[in-house]
């Protein structure tokens, strides 16, 4: 491909519109999410999913909670509660990130001690529809 410079202001100027384009393509998504979400009466503090058929639409919501990890305070709370690394590194990826699947099989006594130094607040319901034939 040979490339013009004269070239260069009228692909900058369509990229730019383009970007425009997207940006209210998804925010016009996104306010057509908000309205699918609260006709189901989606809870977005629930995680998990439900699919609602409606005429040929199936439409499935799925609700996922997004947990941030404190990791001064996770280390602090380790120590005094006597919990060492190697339960700390099943449980967390050293981000710190939370391992669901090892914290939700690991005692209660462990995660009890360490649920100070985590954050729970609900992500966005991600949406997925497909039309039947």
């Amino acid at each position: 491909m040979t490339f013009i410079k004269d070239d260069l202001p009228f692909l900058a100027a369509q990229w730019i519109d383009a970007k425009a384009e997207e940006t209210a393509a998804q925010e016009r998504r996104r306010q057509i999410e908000d309205q699918m979400a609260e006709a189901l009466r989606i809870n977005p503090t629930i995680e998990g999913q439900q699919t609602t058929e409606a005429a040929d639409y199936k439409v499935k919501v799925t609700c996922r909670m997004t947990r941030k990890v404190d990791a001064e305070a996770l280390q602090e709370l380790a120590l005094e509660s006597g919990i060492g690394h190697d339960t700390l590194s099943a449980l967390f990826r050293w981000k710190p990130e939370l391992n669901m699947k090892e914290w939700k099989a690991a005692a209660p006594e462990i995660t009890g001690a360490l649920a100070g130094a985590i954050t729970t607040t609900a992500g966005r319901p991600s949406f997925a529809i497909e039309q039947e034939q």
